[in-house]
């Protein structure tokens, strides 16, 4: 699944959203990578000496198998410990303070660390890069007390990926106040006007600080996708799929009109 290759690393090479998700992790972490297939961005953090600790986890034996290949090749099974499980039940309470989970549907790993209980305490640090559903994610931190601090869009291979990480606030006041500043803010230059609530969990606060061409092209992607789902649901017979169609219709409007604000044609209506 991310078995990639393309950007030099110490013991193995990562491509570029892999090498942009390793310059996330904080110097000195205790790590742990879930759905880490072949193990590639915890050899690479240990090999270059930026982490003290990691576990590799899958949930599946074939990738496990590949991944303990890959440390023993590496000479790092003494810092990389690789174990099968089902998203973080491969980690003890306490064990890290850094989780990258990337590769995954944005829905499966907010479930994934909703299922996590006390194996995230200490986490300190959650590097992200779901590829669907970002705003399950974003709802998802914002309740638990994480605050993003970084979101990246990247494009490889044809394809943009989403990559966030957020921190843990010091205390639910200060998450509540960082966090409304996030999704409560008005979007910034060219226009000055409310985005939807529902648009900031989709499209990212701070991709739609720094929107460029990345971000529209995903967003146009995005409504054409939307486009697609609509004629199919128009030619349906069930009145539940007339309602469904008339709220998609309403979320593709909404963010046409966000990507014309941005390009300076309109400001959003209020």
């Amino acid at each position: 699944m991310r078995n990639e290759s393309n950007a030099e690393g110490a013991a193995v090479k990562l491509s570029r959203r892999l090498s942009a998700l390793a310059d996330w992790v904080p110097q000195g972490a205790r790590f742990a990578d879930i759905g880490t297939d072949h193990a590639l961005l915890p050899v690479y953090l240990a090999g270059d000496g930026r982490i003290a600790f990691a576990v590799a986890g899958d949930v599946n034996p074939g990738p496990v198998q590949a991944a303990k290949r890959q440390v023993g090749e590496a000479g790092l099974s003494g810092l990389v410990s690789v174990r099968q499980g089902n998203g973080l039940a491969v980690l003890s309470p306490g064990e890290v303070d850094t989780v990258c989970i990337a590769g995954m549907g944005g829905s499966l790993i907010a479930r994934l660390l909703d299922e996590a209980g006390d194996r995230l305490e200490g986490v300190q640090t959650l590097v992200l890069s779901p590829h669907v559903a970002e705003d399950a994610v974003r709802k998802w931190l914002r309740r638990h007390g994480f605050v993003l601090d970084r979101e990246l869009l990247l494009e490889e291979d044809g394809v943009i990926y989403t990559l966030m990480r957020a921190v843990r606030a010091k205390s639910p006041a200060e998450a509540e106040e960082r966090n409304a500043e996030l999704y409560e803010e008005r979007l910034l230059a060219p226009c000055k006007a409310h985005v939807p609530a529902d648009l900031l969990y989709e499209m990212g606060p701070l991709l739609l600080r720094s929107a460029g061409e990345a971000f529209r092209r995903k967003w146009e992607q995005e409504i054409a996708k939307r486009e697609q789902i609509i004629r199919q649901m128009k030619q349906s017979s069930a009145a539940e799929a007339a309602q469904k169609a008339a709220e998609w219709e309403n979320s593709a409007e909404e963010i046409r009109e966000v990507l014309a604000c941005l390009r300076g044609e309109k400001p959003l209506s209020n």
